[in-house]
């Protein structure tokens, strides 16, 4: 992925999270929100876009769970597992 490609997938990415958590009181709207957003990268930049978007996103939250798994005396793993699995 390059720099250009990388920038625009952050980006992405972010804008995701925020169109589901800038409206705590109306979950539908944050989620219709999102799938405009999904739809738009996939129009713009295909699978390949919508691959890097996924990407971005998983590399993210690794990130987040293993700041939070440490915080918690868990592995990133086994947060994961309780957040996923169940």
């Amino acid at each position: 992925m390059s720099a250009v490609t990388a920038a625009l997938a952050r980006r992405r990415a972010y804008e995701s999270v925020h169109a589901l958590l800038s409206d705590d009181h109306n979950d539908e709207q944050g989620l219709a929100a999102l799938r405009d957003l999904t739809r738009a990268v996939v129009v713009e930049s295909g699978g390949e876009g919508a691959a890097d978007l996924a990407i971005e996103l998983s590399l993210k939250l690794a990130e987040a769970l293993e700041r939070i798994a440490a915080e918690c005396g868990l592995s990133a793993d086994e947060l994961a597992e309780v957040w996923f699995v169940g």
